[in-house]
């Protein structure tokens, strides 16, 4: 492949990681990871409530991986309340899946740049080492897209196996119980695996620009290898 290809191609994979870097940063400050809507079973009980009057009973709520909010409704009315992870929510949440979660979104963020850094200093400079070749790019977008795996596989398990919707909605509710009525992961969690696709695809984008992958034999060196021992 001609230079020039070779250039462009690195720069639309430098611009991605980038992007991928800024947008993971702006999806971890939001409360957008979890929308979903609460029912307030107590309260439906205590009525009797059914068809359009379950209505009444269900607040919603919505939350990231800081802070999220909840409308409680009971009857009378939606009451808004604002929460944060810590410290309140420390000690009803599983908090090494949740630190986890944070820690692999920042290492996500720091390799996302560092390829983007590499991927630009190869279209613009002559690659003279191995960190600074084709197989140091494939290891940031191989580490960038497996911290995005990793974040959606422990988010996932935290909500729909520790339920953490219904941990949060019955945090500090005596009287009242809560259960989910409907959740779906929202914007910002889409967000992380479109990161985690582009990643994979910048890989792509390597081996579409004749390099090949890493640990991976060529035909000469087998053939010459079979010629060799076929002598013994």
């Amino acid at each position: 492949m001609p230079a020039q290809q070779k250039k462009l191609i690195f720069c639309a994979a430098g611009v991605l990681s980038l992007a991928c870097a800024l947008g993971t940063a702006a999806a971890v400050g939001t409360q957008l990871w979890v929308r979903g809507t609460i029912l307030c079973t107590t309260g439906a009980l205590l009525v009797n409530a059914s068809g359009p009057e379950l209505h009444k009973f269900i607040g919603e709520i919505q939350y990231g991986l800081f802070s999220g909010q909840r409308v409680r409704q009971c009857g009378l009315g939606g009451r808004p309340l604002q929460f944060s992870f810590f410290p309140d929510l420390l000690k009803i949440i599983p908090a090494s899946i949740h630190v986890s979660v944070i820690l692999f979104c920042t290492v996500l963020i720091v390799f996302a740049l560092v390829g983007a850094g590499f991927f630009m200093f190869n279209a613009f400079g002559s690659p003279y080492e191995t960190l600074h070749g084709p197989i140091g790019l494939y290891l940031w977008s191989f580490i960038a897209c497996s911290c995005g795996c990793l974040i959606m596989i422990l988010f996932s398990s935290e909500v729909k196996i520790h339920h953490l919707s219904e941990k949060i909605a019955n945090f500090k509710e005596g009287t009242f119980t809560f259960k989910t009525h409907r959740e779906q992961f929202a914007n910002s969690f889409w967000t992380i695996l479109v990161c985690s696709l582009v990643h994979f695809l910048n890989a792509l984008l390597i081996r579409f620009a004749g390099f090949e992958f890493p640990f991976s034999k060529s035909k000469d060196s087998g053939t010459i290898t079979g010629a060799v021992d076929l002598m013994y």
